[in-house]
């Protein structure tokens, strides 16, 4: 291993051989120069890993000095060293991104702790964080021998932390321990769903549902007050939602809770329980007319919303609230809406529907451009930070932290990265998609998904008493017999939705308010 090497720059050199000493004593190689010239003839010729700067020299002085260092090479961690406790000068030190300050006099530990922390952290996070990753994984075995939904929920939000962690720390080596730990959960979470999903949708007491969100975290904040948000981004996980998260940390105090998706975990179902506060079934027969199972157009099926949310409002009590609802789609769409924020002042309650993610996440699965750009989790991770940083979505929050309001957020499901084929056998008629299927008398594979022979039970609509629906478990995805090895290969590594898994089913719902 290379050893470190600082450069000290200080007009004062002499006084502080001490310091140096010490500092060698521990390791390091530390080069000096009396004045900002020297240090920037130094730094034109010379790698540092670390740079020490007094700040009031003779001529060249410390923030002039920086200034120059940091166009020849921005790379090298800066400490200030400084007599001067003025508070300007530290803001506009800490303006020009120097790593650390301190004021004189310092003593050798001081300088050695200040180099220590930026040179070693890294190293030293990365060595705790195996530590702490095997502890937490004997955690995760205690809370799936658990088996409830609140045992699942840590499990989930602990291996989405984890996901973070590894992203910041790939090198780590435990990657591959991460999603073999993964994969195995999910194996169990699909036994719990399997086992405990009729039980959930059919008692009191269960965890709040995709037909409970409104209700559950919405409505409260109607009856106390007006200015209220709620905005549904289609398809983004908790791992997602965490990236997404530290950006609207500055502007909103963030309250975090927690439901799970209805069966299948698709937007024609999941989304419309959540605006219509109902189950598929409970749907289709209120409003045969305007329930579209069988539609061929994904975006019709949700052409309702604005009727159906209306229609829960009145149940609720909410009937007398002025609402505006607003589906964005597009860029365009999205800038026509931040134009018009500030005027919502006027209405008490305003739902904004994004499909952003969804068409990026199917986009990827069609553009070997985007998939390049995002091969894995982690890389789709980095490009929904940003995207989200630089969307109009988050100039559209930013307003609104303008105002006394409050935010609701959340999305109606997840994704999973498609990893395995699952033969399935149908008619012509079966319906499309990937994780999830319905048509007459649909065999699958009873290891790899749940198949349901009585829909009524799941609280989905059975026209005909030979309709079942199938939900692919884990990481599989459904292929019929005809061109297997052909549609494996398509579709492997692609974000699907539909089925079982904590990636789709266990979602965050976001309450915000505004910091100013």
């Amino acid at each position: 291993m290379a050893v470190p090497r600082i450069l000290w720059v200080d007009d004062e050199i002499e006084l502080l051989k001490s310091h140096i000493l010490f500092l060698e004593g521990k390791g390091y190689e530390v080069k000096v120069a009396t004045n900002g010239e020297d240090a920037l003839s130094m730094v034109r010729k010379e790698r540092f890993d670390v740079l020490l700067l007094d700040e009031s020299m003779p001529g060249m002085g410390g923030l002039e000095t920086l200034n120059e260092i940091k166009d020849i090479d921005s790379a090298p961690p800066v400490i200030m060293i400084t007599k001067n406790e003025a508070e300007h000068l530290m803001d506009e030190a800490i303006g020009m991104k120097i790593d650390d300050y301190l004021l004189k006099p310092v003593n050798p530990l001081q300088i050695y702790s200040a180099c220590k922390r930026i040179l070693d952290a890294r190293k030293i996070q990365k060595d705790r964080l195996s530590r702490d990753y095997i502890r937490e994984f004997n955690d995760i075995e205690d809370f799936i021998r658990e088996n409830t939904w609140e045992s699942w929920l840590r499990i989930h939000r602990k291996l989405c932390a984890w996901d973070l962690e590894f992203d910041r720390f790939p090198d780590s080596g435990l990657g591959v321990t991460h999603d073999d730990q993964r994969q195995t959960c999910n194996q169990h979470f699909g036994r719990f769903i399997e086992s405990r999903y009729l039980d959930l949708i059919h008692s009191e007491e269960r965890p709040p549902l995709s037909v409970d969100v409104f209700k559950t975290f919405v409505s409260p904040h109607l009856r106390e007050r007006g200015n209220v948000y709620f905005i549904v981004i289609d398809c983004v996980r908790l791992d997602q939602w965490l990236v997404i998260e530290r950006l609207l940390e500055d502007y909103f105090s963030i309250e975090k809770d927690y439901y799970l998706s209805i069966l299948p975990t698709a937007t024609p179902y999941a989304r419309n329980a959540i605006f219509s506060g109902l189950f598929p079934v409970e749907l289709s027969k209120r409003y045969p007319d305007r329930w579209l199972e069988r539609s061929g157009d994904e975006i019709s099926k949700n052409r309702f919303e604005q009727f159906f949310l209306t229609e829960q409002l009145k149940r609720l009590d909410h009937n007398w609230k002025k609402m505006k609802y607003i589906k964005v789609y597009t860029t365009e769409e999205a800038s026509d809406l931040k134009k018009q924020i500030g005027s919502y002042l006027s209405v008490p309650f305003g739902a904004f529907v994004f499909n952003f993610v969804d068409i990026l996440t199917h986009g990827r699965n069609q553009s070997e451009i985007l998939r390049e750009i995002a091969p894995d989790e982690s890389a789709f991770r980095s490009l929904m930070r940003s995207w989200f940083s630089h969307s109009v979505l988050l100039d559209i929050l930013k307003e609104i932290s303008k105002q006394d309001a409050r935010v609701i957020m959340t999305t109606d499901h997840g994704s999973v990265l498609g990893r395995k084929a699952s033969l399935v056998q149908g008619r012509r008629d079966t319906s499309t998609n990937l994780r999830y299927k319905f048509g007459d008398n649909l065999k699958c594979d009873e290891g790899q998904a749940i198949s349901v022979k009585r829909p009524t039970d799941y609280k989905l609509p059975s026209e005909s008493k030979t309709k079942t629906y199938v939900f692919a478990k884990e990481y599989y995805y459904f292929v019929y017999p005809t061109n297997f090895r052909e549609y494996e290969k398509q579709y492997q590594g692609s974000f699907q939705h539909g089925g079982v898994s904590m990636e789709e089913m266990i979602l965050p719902c976001l309450t915000l308010t505004p910091k100013a």
